[in-house]
Protein backbone atom coordinates (compact mmCIF):
# COMPACT_ATOMS: atom_id res chain seq x y z
CA UNK A 1 0.00 0.00 0.00
CA UNK A 2 1.29 3.34 -1.02
CA UNK A 3 1.97 5.86 2.23
CA UNK A 4 0.25 9.16 2.27
CA UNK A 5 4.02 10.99 1.88
CA UNK A 6 5.40 8.93 -0.93
CA UNK A 7 7.54 11.27 -1.60
CA UNK A 8 11.32 9.02 -0.56
CA UNK A 9 9.83 6.12 -3.01
CA UNK A 10 8.98 8.30 -6.29
CA UNK A 11 12.75 9.84 -5.32
CA UNK A 12 14.07 6.51 -5.59
CA UNK A 13 12.22 5.67 -8.99
CA UNK A 14 13.82 8.62 -10.08
CA UNK A 15 10.17 10.28 -10.38
CA UNK A 16 8.89 13.80 -9.75
CA UNK A 17 8.54 14.89 -6.61
CA UNK A 18 7.48 18.13 -5.32
CA UNK A 19 9.99 18.42 -3.28
CA UNK A 20 13.37 16.67 -2.23
CA UNK A 21 12.69 13.95 0.41
CA UNK A 22 14.64 14.01 3.56
CA UNK A 23 15.24 11.32 6.34
CA UNK A 24 18.59 11.44 8.44
CA UNK A 25 20.88 7.86 9.39
CA UNK A 26 20.46 7.46 13.01
CA UNK A 27 17.60 10.02 13.24
CA UNK A 28 16.16 7.95 16.01
CA UNK A 29 19.08 8.25 18.94
CA UNK A 30 20.56 9.59 21.64
CA UNK A 31 20.30 13.53 20.61
CA UNK A 32 16.47 13.24 21.08
CA UNK A 33 15.43 13.76 24.81
CA UNK A 34 12.53 11.26 24.47
CA UNK A 35 14.91 8.54 22.98
CA UNK A 36 17.28 9.22 25.91
CA UNK A 37 13.88 8.70 28.31
CA UNK A 38 13.15 5.48 26.44
CA UNK A 39 16.26 3.64 26.91
CA UNK A 40 16.50 4.67 30.37
CA UNK A 41 12.70 2.69 30.88
CA UNK A 42 14.81 -0.04 28.78
CA UNK A 43 17.50 -0.24 30.79
CA UNK A 44 20.04 -1.04 28.13
CA UNK A 45 20.83 -0.72 24.65
CA UNK A 46 20.01 -4.33 24.00
CA UNK A 47 17.01 -4.56 25.67
CA UNK A 48 15.73 -1.71 24.09
CA UNK A 49 16.47 -3.22 20.82
CA UNK A 50 14.89 -6.40 21.71
CA UNK A 51 11.61 -4.80 22.43
CA UNK A 52 9.42 -4.50 19.65
CA UNK A 53 7.35 -2.08 21.71
CA UNK A 54 10.04 -0.03 22.43
CA UNK A 55 11.94 -0.01 19.62
CA UNK A 56 8.96 0.86 18.08
CA UNK A 57 8.19 3.96 20.12
CA UNK A 58 11.61 4.91 19.50
CA UNK A 59 11.49 4.37 15.38
CA UNK A 60 8.58 7.03 15.40
CA UNK A 61 10.01 9.51 17.97
CA UNK A 62 12.01 11.26 14.93
CA UNK A 63 8.70 11.13 12.67
CA UNK A 64 6.32 12.54 15.22
CA UNK A 65 9.01 15.54 16.68
CA UNK A 66 9.65 16.64 13.00
CA UNK A 67 8.53 16.43 9.04
CA UNK A 68 10.76 13.82 7.96
CA UNK A 69 9.84 11.47 4.85
CA UNK A 70 10.70 8.11 6.06
CA UNK A 71 11.18 6.55 9.53
CA UNK A 72 14.42 3.71 9.59
CA UNK A 73 13.79 0.64 11.23
CA UNK A 74 15.36 0.95 15.03
CA UNK A 75 17.85 -2.02 15.55
CA UNK A 76 21.78 -2.48 15.29
CA UNK A 77 23.63 -3.61 11.99
CA UNK A 78 24.98 -6.17 14.55
CA UNK A 79 22.41 -8.19 15.09
CA UNK A 80 22.68 -10.75 11.97
CA UNK A 81 26.08 -11.69 13.99
CA UNK A 82 24.82 -11.81 17.35
CA UNK A 83 22.15 -14.80 15.76
CA UNK A 84 24.81 -16.59 14.64
CA UNK A 85 26.04 -16.75 18.07
CA UNK A 86 28.82 -14.63 18.14
CA UNK A 87 27.71 -13.59 21.89
CA UNK A 88 26.79 -9.49 21.03
CA UNK A 89 27.42 -7.12 24.38
CA UNK A 90 27.65 -3.26 24.65
CA UNK A 91 29.85 -1.37 27.21
CA UNK A 92 29.51 1.93 28.03
CA UNK A 93 31.72 4.43 26.13
CA UNK A 94 32.96 1.60 24.12
CA UNK A 95 30.38 0.28 21.61
CA UNK A 96 30.00 -2.89 20.58
CA UNK A 97 32.22 -6.39 20.99
CA UNK A 98 31.60 -9.34 20.97
CA UNK A 99 32.35 -12.31 23.74
CA UNK A 100 32.97 -14.70 20.73
CA UNK A 101 34.95 -13.19 17.59
CA UNK A 102 35.69 -15.14 14.23
CA UNK A 103 39.62 -15.90 14.40
CA UNK A 104 40.74 -19.61 13.17
CA UNK A 105 39.77 -21.83 10.11
CA UNK A 106 37.55 -23.79 12.68
CA UNK A 107 35.45 -20.33 14.02
CA UNK A 108 34.82 -19.64 10.77
CA UNK A 109 33.44 -23.41 9.19
CA UNK A 110 31.06 -23.50 12.10
CA UNK A 111 29.47 -20.35 10.75
CA UNK A 112 25.77 -20.73 9.17
CA UNK A 113 23.11 -18.42 8.47
CA UNK A 114 20.77 -17.97 10.81
CA UNK A 115 16.87 -18.13 10.13
CA UNK A 116 15.77 -14.66 10.72
CA UNK A 117 12.16 -15.78 11.47
CA UNK A 118 13.49 -18.27 14.48
CA UNK A 119 16.57 -16.31 15.55
CA UNK A 120 15.45 -11.96 14.75
CA UNK A 121 11.44 -12.04 15.18
CA UNK A 122 11.93 -10.17 17.78
CA UNK A 123 13.18 -7.14 14.72
CA UNK A 124 10.51 -8.97 12.80
CA UNK A 125 8.19 -8.57 15.31
CA UNK A 126 9.02 -4.81 15.44
CA UNK A 127 8.80 -4.02 11.44
CA UNK A 128 4.97 -5.44 11.81
CA UNK A 129 4.21 -3.33 15.07
CA UNK A 130 6.16 0.03 13.36
CA UNK A 131 4.26 -0.47 10.16
CA UNK A 132 0.87 -0.51 12.25
CA UNK A 133 1.61 2.86 14.17
CA UNK A 134 3.27 4.39 11.46
CA UNK A 135 -0.40 4.03 9.48
CA UNK A 136 0.24 4.57 6.25
CA UNK A 137 2.06 8.03 6.94
CA UNK A 138 5.49 7.69 5.46
CA UNK A 139 7.26 4.59 4.17
CA UNK A 140 9.60 2.33 6.69
CA UNK A 141 13.32 1.89 5.41
CA UNK A 142 14.57 -2.04 6.48
CA UNK A 143 18.19 -2.56 7.07
CA UNK A 144 21.50 -4.89 7.19
CA UNK A 145 25.15 -3.90 7.92
CA UNK A 146 26.78 -5.17 4.64
CA UNK A 147 28.55 -8.43 4.35
CA UNK A 148 32.30 -7.07 4.86
CA UNK A 149 31.02 -4.29 7.35
CA UNK A 150 30.08 -7.54 9.40
CA UNK A 151 32.76 -9.31 8.84
CA UNK A 152 34.95 -6.48 10.26
CA UNK A 153 33.46 -6.44 13.64
CA UNK A 154 33.05 -10.30 13.86
CA UNK A 155 36.79 -10.70 13.31
CA UNK A 156 37.65 -7.83 15.15
CA UNK A 157 35.81 -8.67 17.68
CA UNK A 158 34.29 -5.24 18.04
CA UNK A 159 35.73 -1.66 16.17
CA UNK A 160 38.82 -1.03 15.50
CA UNK A 161 41.49 1.74 13.99
CA UNK A 162 43.74 -0.29 11.93
CA UNK A 163 41.54 -3.64 11.13
CA UNK A 164 44.74 -5.40 11.88
CA UNK A 165 42.93 -8.47 12.28
CA UNK A 166 40.49 -8.95 9.57
CA UNK A 167 43.09 -7.44 7.02
CA UNK A 168 45.68 -10.24 8.14
CA UNK A 169 42.66 -13.13 7.46
CA UNK A 170 42.44 -11.23 4.25
CA UNK A 171 45.61 -11.41 3.10
CA UNK A 172 47.09 -14.48 4.48
CA UNK A 173 43.67 -16.37 4.07
CA UNK A 174 41.67 -15.49 1.19
CA UNK A 175 40.03 -18.46 1.24
CA UNK A 176 38.64 -18.37 4.90
CA UNK A 177 37.83 -14.64 4.25
CA UNK A 178 35.00 -15.17 1.34
CA UNK A 179 33.75 -18.69 2.97
CA UNK A 180 32.95 -15.87 5.72
CA UNK A 181 31.56 -13.29 3.54
CA UNK A 182 29.69 -15.73 1.83
CA UNK A 183 27.69 -16.92 4.87
CA UNK A 184 27.18 -13.34 6.02
CA UNK A 185 25.51 -12.86 2.13
CA UNK A 186 23.49 -15.42 2.52
CA UNK A 187 22.60 -14.32 6.04
CA UNK A 188 21.70 -10.54 4.81
CA UNK A 189 19.75 -11.39 1.94
CA UNK A 190 17.78 -13.61 4.29
CA UNK A 191 17.52 -10.96 6.87
CA UNK A 192 16.60 -8.26 4.18
CA UNK A 193 13.92 -10.00 2.69
CA UNK A 194 12.00 -11.16 6.01
CA UNK A 195 12.16 -7.64 6.71
CA UNK A 196 10.01 -6.82 3.45
CA UNK A 197 7.92 -9.46 3.78
CA UNK A 198 7.05 -8.02 7.39
CA UNK A 199 6.62 -4.86 5.98
CA UNK A 200 9.89 -2.89 5.02
CA UNK A 201 9.38 -0.43 2.13
CA UNK A 202 12.50 0.30 1.46
CA UNK A 203 16.29 -1.65 2.41
CA UNK A 204 18.99 -0.18 3.10
CA UNK A 205 22.72 -1.40 3.23
CA UNK A 206 25.45 -0.42 5.42
CA UNK A 207 28.94 -1.13 4.29
CA UNK A 208 30.46 1.55 7.21
CA UNK A 209 34.18 0.08 6.52
CA UNK A 210 34.58 -0.59 2.86
CA UNK A 211 36.47 2.64 2.81
CA UNK A 212 39.14 0.79 4.32
CA UNK A 213 40.19 -1.05 1.65
CA UNK A 214 42.49 -0.89 -1.60
CA UNK A 215 40.07 -0.75 -4.49
CA UNK A 216 40.90 -4.29 -5.82
CA UNK A 217 40.48 -5.49 -2.37
CA UNK A 218 36.87 -3.23 -1.86
CA UNK A 219 35.64 -4.78 -5.50
CA UNK A 220 36.71 -8.51 -4.12
CA UNK A 221 36.02 -9.04 -1.00
CA UNK A 222 32.90 -6.28 -0.28
CA UNK A 223 31.18 -5.27 -3.79
CA UNK A 224 31.03 -8.78 -5.13
CA UNK A 225 29.23 -9.73 -1.47
CA UNK A 226 27.03 -6.48 -1.12
CA UNK A 227 25.76 -7.42 -5.36
CA UNK A 228 25.40 -10.86 -4.28
CA UNK A 229 22.93 -9.46 -1.68
CA UNK A 230 21.27 -7.20 -3.80
CA UNK A 231 20.84 -9.68 -6.59
CA UNK A 232 18.82 -11.76 -3.64
CA UNK A 233 16.58 -9.00 -2.57
CA UNK A 234 12.75 -9.53 -3.46
CA UNK A 235 12.04 -6.84 -5.80
CA UNK A 236 8.37 -6.18 -5.20
CA UNK A 237 6.02 -6.81 -2.20
CA UNK A 238 1.93 -7.15 -2.13
CA UNK A 239 2.53 -5.62 -5.88
CA UNK A 240 4.96 -2.80 -4.51
CA UNK A 241 8.37 -1.89 -5.55
CA UNK A 242 10.99 -2.28 -3.01
CA UNK A 243 13.66 -0.45 -3.52
CA UNK A 244 17.28 -0.91 -2.27
CA UNK A 245 20.31 1.76 -1.14
CA UNK A 246 23.42 1.10 -0.71
CA UNK A 247 26.01 3.42 1.15
CA UNK A 248 29.58 3.06 1.26
CA UNK A 249 31.38 5.57 3.67
CA UNK A 250 34.69 6.21 1.90
CA UNK A 251 33.56 4.72 -0.99
CA UNK A 252 33.77 7.76 -3.60
CA UNK A 253 36.60 6.15 -5.29
CA UNK A 254 34.19 3.86 -6.58
CA UNK A 255 30.80 5.38 -7.02
CA UNK A 256 30.37 3.93 -10.89
CA UNK A 257 31.13 0.43 -9.47
CA UNK A 258 28.86 0.65 -7.04
CA UNK A 259 26.17 2.31 -9.09
CA UNK A 260 26.07 -0.87 -11.13
CA UNK A 261 25.84 -3.01 -8.47
CA UNK A 262 21.80 -3.79 -9.38
CA UNK A 263 20.53 -0.80 -6.22
CA UNK A 264 18.36 1.65 -6.81
CA UNK A 265 20.25 4.76 -4.82
CA UNK A 266 23.67 4.76 -3.94
CA UNK A 267 24.29 6.83 -0.98
CA UNK A 268 27.35 9.10 -0.35
CA UNK A 269 29.39 10.33 2.59
CA UNK A 270 30.27 14.02 2.29
CA UNK A 271 33.37 14.20 1.24
CA UNK A 272 31.35 14.06 -2.94
CA UNK A 273 30.24 16.43 -5.08
CA UNK A 274 26.57 15.56 -5.52
CA UNK A 275 26.63 16.98 -9.12
CA UNK A 276 30.12 15.39 -9.80
CA UNK A 277 28.48 11.68 -9.05
CA UNK A 278 25.52 12.40 -10.76
CA UNK A 279 27.66 13.28 -13.89
CA UNK A 280 29.62 10.14 -13.03
CA UNK A 281 26.90 7.70 -12.42
CA UNK A 282 25.14 8.80 -16.02
CA UNK A 283 21.69 8.74 -13.80
CA UNK A 284 21.49 4.97 -13.89
CA UNK A 285 20.43 5.18 -9.51
CA UNK A 286 18.90 7.95 -7.40
CA UNK A 287 21.59 9.56 -5.46
CA UNK A 288 21.23 9.79 -1.10
CA UNK A 289 23.31 12.50 0.84
CA UNK A 290 25.57 13.86 2.02
CA UNK A 291 25.29 17.32 4.41
CA UNK A 292 28.10 16.97 6.64
CA UNK A 293 26.58 16.32 9.78
CA UNK A 294 28.75 18.92 11.89
CA UNK A 295 26.72 21.35 9.98
CA UNK A 296 23.74 20.56 12.51
CA UNK A 297 25.91 22.47 14.93
CA UNK A 298 26.42 25.96 12.85
CA UNK A 299 23.89 28.71 13.58
CA UNK A 300 20.73 28.18 11.94
CA UNK A 301 21.11 30.59 8.75
CA UNK A 302 24.39 28.69 8.22
CA UNK A 303 23.06 25.44 7.99
CA UNK A 304 20.13 26.59 6.02
CA UNK A 305 22.96 27.60 3.56
CA UNK A 306 24.66 24.60 4.35
CA UNK A 307 21.38 22.45 3.32
CA UNK A 308 20.68 24.83 -0.21
CA UNK A 309 24.51 24.20 -1.73
CA UNK A 310 23.70 20.56 -1.15
CA UNK A 311 20.78 20.76 -3.13
CA UNK A 312 22.36 23.16 -5.98
CA UNK A 313 25.14 20.65 -6.03
CA UNK A 314 22.68 18.43 -7.21
CA UNK A 315 20.79 20.42 -9.49
CA UNK A 316 17.91 20.57 -11.30
CA UNK A 317 15.57 17.16 -10.66
CA UNK A 318 14.78 16.52 -14.49
CA UNK A 319 17.79 15.40 -16.64
CA UNK A 320 18.87 16.62 -20.24
CA UNK A 321 16.73 13.98 -21.44
CA UNK A 322 13.70 14.56 -19.57
CA UNK A 323 13.97 11.93 -17.36
CA UNK A 324 14.45 12.26 -13.52
CA UNK A 325 18.03 11.98 -11.22
CA UNK A 326 16.24 11.30 -7.61
CA UNK A 327 17.54 12.78 -4.95
CA UNK A 328 16.97 11.85 -1.19
CA UNK A 329 18.90 14.43 1.32
CA UNK A 330 20.39 12.81 4.17
CA UNK A 331 23.73 13.39 6.11
CA UNK A 332 26.85 11.86 4.96
CA UNK A 333 27.02 10.01 8.03
CA UNK A 334 24.67 9.32 11.08
CA UNK A 335 23.61 12.36 13.06
CA UNK A 336 25.53 12.88 16.24
CA UNK A 337 24.71 12.63 19.78
CA UNK A 338 25.38 15.97 20.46
CA UNK A 339 23.26 17.60 17.95
CA UNK A 340 20.61 19.55 19.05
CA UNK A 341 16.54 18.80 17.60
CA UNK A 342 15.72 22.12 16.97
CA UNK A 343 18.72 21.92 14.52
CA UNK A 344 17.07 19.20 13.05
CA UNK A 345 14.06 20.71 12.51
CA UNK A 346 15.31 23.59 11.10
CA UNK A 347 17.17 21.56 8.29
CA UNK A 348 14.35 19.52 7.38
CA UNK A 349 12.13 22.72 7.25
CA UNK A 350 15.50 23.96 5.18
CA UNK A 351 15.49 21.03 2.78
CA UNK A 352 11.41 21.67 1.88
CA UNK A 353 11.62 25.04 1.41
CA UNK A 354 14.84 25.50 -0.55
CA UNK A 355 13.53 22.16 -2.94
CA UNK A 356 10.14 23.40 -3.27
CA UNK A 357 11.93 27.16 -4.27
CA UNK A 358 14.75 25.26 -6.63
CA UNK A 359 12.04 23.32 -8.11
CA UNK A 360 10.16 26.70 -9.55
CA UNK A 361 8.19 25.58 -12.60
CA UNK A 362 9.75 21.94 -12.97
CA UNK A 363 7.86 20.80 -9.80
CA UNK A 364 4.66 18.19 -10.51
CA UNK A 365 1.36 20.41 -10.70
CA UNK A 366 -1.01 19.28 -8.23
CA UNK A 367 -3.61 17.19 -9.07
CA UNK A 368 -1.07 16.35 -12.35
CA UNK A 369 0.56 13.44 -13.71
CA UNK A 370 2.56 12.76 -10.13
CA UNK A 371 3.28 8.92 -10.48
CA UNK A 372 1.68 6.65 -8.00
Amino acid sequence: MKPANDTLLRALRRQPTETTPIWLMRQAGRYLPEYNETRRRAGDFLALAHSPQLATEVTLQPVERFGLDAAILFSDILTVPDAMGLGLCFTEGEGPAFERPVRTESDVMALAAPDPHEKLGYVLDTVRSVRAALGGRVPLIGFSGSPWTLACYMVEGGGSEDFRTVKTMLYTRPDLMHRLLQVNARAVADYLNAQIAAGAQVVMLFDTWGGVLTGPAFREFSLAYTAQVVARLQREHEGDPVPSIVFVKGGGAWLEAIAACGCDAVGLDWTQDLGQARVRIGGSCALQGNLDPAALFAPEAVLRSEARRVLESFGAPRNADGTYGGHIFNLGHGISRFTRPEAVAALVDAVHEESRRLRGADAPQAGGASPA
